[in-house]
């Protein structure tokens, strides 16, 4: 377009705008009209058309506001009094002005109509499920108690996995056996008749609570809930750790139809109960781990070792000083263990490792001679290699059996099976490790005995497509798991599961050369 041209398309702009604006006063900004070029064909100018404003592509109510307000608040755990903050009220009002932000009541109200209503959403929903599964757990937060339940169910369409949160609520008192057994949590939701198994961790006050109030078998005795040597985690909330040590022969039993009968127990019935795997397979890796240290050359080792670890934890945690020092030798920061956390104490022995492994154990050096700390020697050095090396199958079983989405009950069984393989296989060129392997496997057998003799749970891993009966080679325990199923059916009926995909993790665990078959 010739300059000619533009200065005569911009005057023709100018008159338009003077025409079309009803008063002479209002000013028109030039963008809201367009320019239009002749056409090749037709000389006349086509009609203008009006651009719209930004503001004015998509109208918000103040409805819609208010529920992403309070969809903020609710996902983000944010605290109520954060809508009166005057920056969350500029960022709102900026995004949509002349917009009215909830005040704290309201927000208040808001999220308690709210939870009301998917309470009852929820209630009508497992109405209609036939089974259900819980779980609960208690612990302590800021100088208060807590209990949390959830529950777990399929989709009786889709058969895909659900859940839901039931309650987490305040639990005032000691965590004591009785408490747990009458929060009556699955009364309210109307599901007690329909739990097929609660899990709960190895806490003595869970496991008195089952073992009082759980349900019974054919011959009226109470349901096996594992073996317990008062080395549970319970927060330090549990005032039954003396009844921790008595035998099941101490217990009096009482006739249930009697306590049947009064109103005031029916909150008492619990179902099913079912350990935690993870919590037990935590026990074993921390509590029986420690039991190696019976042998005196083992305990010399990795005491030493351990301590000179905990020397370099303790100063890259409480220094940043020192926490440069090991970036720059190492490009690598150290992991510090937490008791409370599963795996911890692998992972920091296995960034240690990794940072002699690709650095050199030079790098440890200079970072222990800058630090001031007691230098590792290569005795120790390789025994934290071999360490790591050992406890990694029992970490992988731990992430794997703690999975969210893929995991089912029929996991279990071969992933305990196929661990106690690998640290047999392990133990045959050990040079350090040796009686925590034997202490491992030790603690395997006894908290895991009576699960990996369960028909039920060997009936559930025959049952899943990826293990099938390859995951053993011992014909009793298939015979358990195959007659129980037999004795199950009703009728004959295939059932097409869709594999899904597993993490590469997962899949690195279970693929093993000499796998049992």
């Amino acid at each position: 377009m010739s300059v000619a041209e533009t200065q005569e398309n911009l005057s023709e702009v100018s008159q338009l705008s003077t025409k079309e604006t009803p008063h002479s006063s209002r000013e028109v900004h030039p963008t809201y009209f367009s320019i239009k070029r002749k056409s090749s064909t037709e000389g006349s100018l086509a009609p203008p058309s009006k651009q719209t404003k930004l503001w004015e592509t998509q109208r918000v109510s103040q409805a819609s506001v208010d529920k992403v307000v309070l969809k903020f608040v609710v996902q983000g755990l944010h605290p109520p009094h954060i809508v009166q903050q005057q920056g969350f009220i500029d960022l709102v009002q900026h995004l949509r002005p002349n917009t009215n932000v909830m005040t704290r009541n309201t927000i208040v109200n808001k999220v308690t109509k709210a939870s009301i209503e998917i309470k009852r959403k929820l209630k009508a929903a497992l109405s209609e499920i036939e089974f259900i599964a819980t779980t609960t757990d208690c612990w302590t937060a800021h100088r208060r108690s807590f209990i949390g339940v959830t529950a777990h169910w399929f989709n009786p369409q889709t058969l895909q996995r659900s859940c839901a949160a039931l309650a987490c609520k305040q639990l005032k008192g000691s965590h004591t056996f009785s408490a747990l057994a009458g929060s009556g949590i699955h009364t309210e939701f109307n599901i007690r008749e329909k739990i097929v198994r609660t899990t709960t961790d190895n806490g003595s006050n869970f496991l008195k609570a089952f073992r009082i109030y759980g349900q019974t078998d054919e011959n009226n005795n109470p349901e096996p809930v594992g073996e317990s040597d008062g080395e549970e985690d319970d927060g330090g909330q549990n005032d039954d750790d003396d009844d921790e040590e008595e035998s099941f022969e101490g217990v009096e039993f009482v006739d249930a139809g009697a306590l049947l009968d009064e109103d005031d127990y029916l909150e008492y019935q619990l179902p099913k109960h079912h350990c935690c795997a993870c919590h037990l397979l935590n026990l074993v890796s921390t509590v029986d781990a420690l039991k190696a240290e019976v042998n005196p050359l083992y305990k010399r080792v990795s005491r030493s070792t351990f301590a000179k670890c905990s020397s370099l934890w303790n100063k890259s945690s409480r220094s940043t000083t020192a926490s440069e020092v090991i970036e720059d030798h190492c490009k690598l920061q150290l992991l510090r263990p937490v008791a409370t956390r599963w795996n911890s104490l692998f992972s920091a022995v296995e960034r240690m490792v990794r940072i002699t492994r690709e650095q050199g154990e030079g790098a440890l050096a200079a970072v222990c001679s800058e630090l001031d700390t007691p230098k590792f020697t290569p005795v120790e050095l390789a025994f934290l290699a071999e360490y790591a090396n050992t406890m990694s199958p029992v970490a992988k079983a731990l992430d794997v059996l703690q999975g969210e989405t893929s995991v089912q009950m029929g996991w279990l069984v071969p992933t305990i099976t196929l661990l106690k393989t690998k640290l047999q296989q392990l133990n045959v060129a050990s040079k350090f490790c040796e009686p925590l392997i034997a202490a491992l496997l030790s603690g395997l057998e006894k908290r895991f005995r009576e699960m990996l003799t369960d028909p039920e749970l060997i009936a559930a891993a025959i049952l899943v497509p990826k293990f099938k009966t390859c995951w053993t080679s011992d014909e009793n325990i298939l015979k358990l798991g195959l007659d129980y199923i037999r004795s199950h059916l009703d009728c004959q009926a295939e059932n097409h599961i869709s594999d899904h995909s597993q993490s590469s993790e997962e899949e690195d665990f279970f693929l093993e050369e000499d796998q049992p078959s």
